[in-house]
């Protein structure tokens, strides 16, 4: 029997990455605002990779954090290792990755939900969400009939959405780390309309550290000098951050390949139990030596789960083989010879969404105030669903109050570019961030992500004066070390070609500006630093990104102009409720794709697959011609 429950602005179903940033988002821009989970010891989990952060999905963190999100917070007040990756590459590609305490980040994130004032914490699975007419609301229902009515709801069920276990021949309806399954609301949403469809993913066995032999295995460690991922963490930590722990790397060999191929048939993945699509990014161990042959060996990490857990995480041996062929596959690999195993690996089937059915609000086109993120959208990874919860949460915020939505560009962010690619191309398999799905990546580097689009976190709402003031001082202060490094000159002298000759660079005759030495592949502030007598005390930080700007000025340069052109296409604004049927000149391919996806622009619509350079010729002049029309009447 049905009751009512409760009256909400905004009501988020799922506490994962997505659904914590959702409703903390909504909360902080007034809305009073609820959130449901299946278990409230599951808030803010992290099921597979203790870790947050990697190449792009660090400049997701940056830019969740630049608007105002929680993740980079957590992370740097949990995290026991971290690493800047791709050091040896250009900075476009620099991507800090930390390995995290899960537990400790599990109940970071689920107090921060519990102390945040307008929003309410409930344990309650959710089995159907429906609009009522008469009120024009939507209401979401429990297991228990509690009826609560809200705005607009924010669908982030992460894997939980019909889930289904599968480790070999064993299969069940499940959630990840043992939870239940969300099997009645799967079923509501398609009766509901939504386009649903079924993809899945993996997760590795959790080892005993006493089982492990480090001996013969390579020292993974962190950075001296730690990044962190919040830019509160900058300008607000009394203390040095440090590292906690060491990684370790291992290989896969022979005889692991062999046991993985002779049983290949047992695996769910190949006998056709699972229907699942899976990443094809992050694959299973077996998909791996399946996909791979050629290669003799496939690289694991082994990962520290927390500092109060003897719990280790392989990465990169991610399976669904049965538990006898896991044991033996583990424990051919260097190390791992009397391997224990925890928790044994598995994979998960679940429900998502075809995402062209999106808005680049994140609202559904054909639900008003219906909103969905994260897994549900049909991506895969904790930053990539954390971005995706913000902007929904942003936007069902926005809506409430009236006010217009906020859309990121894919020339403004990388949480522009995933979110683009989602709702213009749509996704075949779980879709993953990297650093090549974006044409724009040498502006669009983490180190600048508070330039791009802290002006944006600061205007709707969610940073504060203080930090907005602080990110001021820092632009301020940059812009000043750019001038002077035009402005200053250092004179030729022994000492200077002393340096420059160590640095096998072109020792000087005449005084040059330092900002000519900079510019050299050879040279950098650290190096200059004994000769550059005027330099300020300035944060380290500041220096790297004048350097980077210095060094690139050319490359940046021309992207510019490529953002501009691309940023005037955006500007070219098509009605979502057009026919383009009616359009004469489009090719059928490109009507059907247009009205199907309805973009909101011109830059939109030419990202669309199937729609050409030609079509896009004539949605010019069409566009045009009926300005031209409007105005003149």
């Amino acid at each position: 029997m049905e009751f009512e429950a409760g009256k909400y602005d905004v009501a988020v179903i799922g506490a994962g990455h997505a659904g914590t940033e959702a409703s903390l988002a909504s909360a902080r821009l007034g809305c009073s605002t609820i959130i449901f989970t299946i278990n409230m010891d599951a808030v803010g989990n992290m099921p597979c990779n203790p870790s947050i952060g990697g190449t792009a999905k660090g400049h997701l963190v940056r830019e969740i954090d630049a608007l105002g999100g929680e993740m980079g917070r957590a992370a740097d007040d949990t995290f026991i290792q971290s690493r800047m990756l791709n050091r040896g590459k250009g900075p476009a590609v620099h991507s800090l990755r930390a390995q995290i305490d899960r537990r400790k980040y599990s109940a970071r994130i689920k107090n921060a939900l519990e102390k945040q004032p307008g929003l309410d914490l409930k344990q309650a699975e959710i089995i159907e969400i429906r609009f009522n007419d008469d009120n024009y609301c939507w209401e979401v229902v429990t297991k228990f009939g509690a009826v609560y009515t809200a705005k607009c709801v924010i669908i982030s069920t992460g894997t939980y959405l019909g889930g289904r276990i599968y480790v070999g021949d064993v299969s069940f309806e499940g959630g990840p780390d043992g939870m239940f399954a969300a099997t009645e609301l799967g079923k509501c949403l398609r009766k509901l309309g939504l386009p649903c469809r079924r993809f899945k993913t993996g997760t590795p066995a959790r080892i005993h550290r006493n089982s492990i032999d480090f001996s013969h295995l390579e020292v993974q460690a962190g950075d001296e000098d730690i990044t962190p991922f919040s830019y509160d963490t900058v300008e607000n930590s009394d203390f040095p951050l440090t590292n906690k722990v060491v990684c370790h790397v291992t290989w896969t060999n022979q005889q692991t390949k062999e046991i993985i191929l002779n049983n290949i048939h047992r695996s769910p993945l190949y006998s056709g139990k699972i229907d699942g699509i899976g990443p094809r990014y992050c694959p299973s161990i077996e998909d791996k030596i399946v996909r791979f042959s050629e290669k003799e060996r496939h690289q694991l990490f082994i990962e520290p789960c927390g500092l109060d857990t003897e719990e280790m995480y392989l990465q990169g041996a991610s399976s669904s083989l049965p538990e006898d062929v896991q044991i033996a596959l583990y424990k051919s690999i260097p190390g791992l010879e009397n391997v224990k195993i925890m928790r044994t690996a598995y994979a998960i089937e679940y429900d998502c969404v075809d995402p062209l059915a999106l808005l680049p609000t994140l609202e559904f086109k054909e639900y008003p105030g219906l909103f969905g993120a994260g897994q549900f959208n049909g991506s895969s990874g904790y930053e990539e669903a954390a971005a995706q919860g913000l902007v929904a949460g942003i936007n069902a915020a926005l809506k409430v109050n009236n006010k217009d939505p906020m859309i990121l560009e894919r020339s403004s962010s990388y949480i522009g570019t995933l979110i683009d690619d989602l709702v213009t191309k749509g996704v075949a398999d779980p879709y993953r961030m990297m650093t090549s799905r974006s044409e724009y990546r040498l502006i669009l580097r983490q180190d600048n992500a508070d330039q791009r689009l802290m002006p944006i976190g600061y205007q709707i709402g969610l940073i504060s004066e203080k930090k907005y003031n602080q990110f001021i001082e820092r632009q301020n202060n940059k812009k000043l070390e750019l001038k002077r490094a035009r402005e200053t000159t250092i004179p030729a002298s022994e000492e200077v070609n002393a340096i420059l000759v160590s640095r096998e660079t072109t020792p000087i005759n005449n005084p040059v500006r330092l900002i000519e030495l900079i510019k050299r592949p050879e040279l950098n502030y650290e190096v200059l630093a004994p000769i550059d007598i005027t330099r300020p005390d300035l944060p380290k930080y500041i220096f790297e990104q004048v350097e980077i700007e210095i060094k690139y000025e050319g490359y940046i340069r021309r992207q510019q102009a490529m953002i501009d052109e691309a940023h005037r296409l955006e500007l070219k604004k098509l009605s979502t409720e057009m026919d383009y049927s009616q359009i004469n000149g489009l090719r059928l391919e490109a009507i059907e794709k247009l009205n199907k996806i309805r973009p909101a622009s011109i830059g939109q619509a030419s990202r669309i697959s199937g729609v050409s350079p030609a079509d896009i010729s004539v949605l010019l002049i069409w566009l045009a011609k009926s300005n031209k029309l409007n105005n003149e009447s």
